[in-house]
């Protein structure tokens, strides 16, 4: 074995100049990279701050260009969104100040290649783009995708000869893309709500005039008693009922009417046809008479409509407790005689008011005995069903009525 010692007092051999170039390349790289890391995360943070503070959608679809050709060192940037009425429109344009791209340019040949292309064809889009561009700018684009389907798409542009699109350039590229889309289903959404609300309010008010239009008490004729209630399907409805005093209430009509479809257009509909009804009844014509005068005066409107109003108009004398009746297609009104303990159906020929400007109405009458009880009602309460989707229907309705029992006390007249 032997030891191999150096010599005393050598100086130290300094590195090699290759190596001292080496490493300060490398720390140059390093901090060059960093301070890019930090500038796309800044510049992503911003863009992630202005999608959540920002109530103008244009004020972030105008950053949009701007911060992806700053993450890409690009030149410029552009953001086109497809419409839906065909048409595509250069949301917004970004040309850096320092470039060597000139913006009215840039913009005067992105409106001329978008004026080449249907809307939703990507490829002839970049193709048209890139020829009004010039070839010697390099442009890559990413669509924006919302809900699957593309809305947009979102360009930078370079006339640097030594531009690449690294892999990182292009995810940055497409992250900027995803964050543009999210602004879009954002602000779609929030305006959805918004038009919701402004539905609900006027569904509101519309439910609320309708409640008015209702009767709010009734009337108090001699020999009866009333009751009625009235719960729509929706916020509005097309049911219909309502007493009106004939000759300063010599005689009373009771009126339950039921407009074909729900919603704001059966809730119009009814409003009309409670007006011209009210306006008939002034005229002292029979019953009959009243429902063949609204089909003729309502009919051009329902036509145009596509609906229809079945209705029960019946007057009431309550001197001579006759009930006379006539009806346009509506379910009869029942009568429950209290000596007999039985229910009878009144009903007569007639059609759909809206359905024939020349309709015939046939009328008929019967006298109310004491404890005699008068149903109206419409559909909607026979066909009402239970969870297991059971119809209620008439026979259900009919049978408790008529079956024997112990004379009750004196039963009302109840329109309901």
């Amino acid at each position: 074995m032997s030891l191999s010692l150096p010599p005393r007092n050598k100086s130290p051999q300094p590195p090699e100049p290759g190596s001292v170039i080496m490493l300060t390349d490398l720390r140059e790289l390093i901090k060059r990279v960093s301070h890019e890391q930090t500038k796309n995360d800044e510049l992503l943070n911003f863009l992630g701050y202005a999608l959540r503070g920002f109530n103008n959608i244009n004020q972030f679809l105008e950053l949009t260009p701007l911060i992806a050709s700053r993450v890409t060192d690009a030149d410029g940037g552009a953001l086109i969104l497809f419409k839906g009425s065909g048409q595509m429109r250069l949301e917004s344009l970004h040309c850096h100040e320092n470039g060597k791209m000139q913006q009215r340019k840039v913009r005067v040949a992105i409106e001329h290649a978008i004026q080449q292309v249907f809307t939703g064809n990507t490829n002839a889009l970049d193709e048209m783009m890139s020829r009004y561009l010039g070839a010697d700018v390099y442009l890559f684009g990413t669509s924006i995708l919302v809900k699957s389907a593309v809305r947009g798409r979102l360009y930078i542009f370079s006339l640097k000869q030594d531009y690449v699109l690294t892999q990182k350039r292009e995810t940055l590229m497409r992250v900027v893309a995803n964050q543009t889309a999210v602004g879009i289903e954002n602000h779609e959404l929030a305006q959805e709500l918004l038009k919701k609300e402004r539905q609900d309010r006027e569904l509101e008010i519309g439910a609320e005039i309708q409640r008015q239009l209702l009767p709010r008490s009734f009337p108090a004729i001699p020999g009866i008693e009333i009751a009625a209630r009235c719960l729509t399907a929706s916020r509005v409805g097309g049911d219909y009922y309502d007493f009106i005093p004939v000759q300063k209430g010599e005689r009373w009509s009771f009126v339950v009417g039921d407009v074909m479809g729900k919603g704001v257009p059966a809730g119009l509909i009814m409003t009309m046809t409670r007006g011209m009804l009210r306006a008939e009844v002034l005229n002292n014509h029979s019953p009959a008479k009243i429902l063949e005068h609204l089909n003729e005066v309502m009919y051009d409107d329902l036509e145009k409509s596509n609906r229809f109003v079945t209705m029960f108009y019946s007057e009431y004398d309550p001197k001579t407790h006759v009930l006379t009746y006539s009806n346009a297609a509506h379910t009869p009104a029942l009568l429950w005689r209290s000596r007999s303990r039985t229910v009878h159906a009144l009903d007569t020929l007639g059609a759909l008011i809206g359905l024939d400007a020349n309709s015939k109405f046939e009328q008929s009458s019967t006298t109310l005995e004491f404890g005699d009880v008068v149903i109206y009602y419409t559909d909607g309460f026979t066909e009402a069903a239970n969870a297991k989707g059971d119809r209620f229907d008439e026979e259900t309705f009919v049978k408790p009525c008529a079956l024997p029992a112990s004379p009750p006390s004196p039963p009302p007249l109840s329109p309901s």
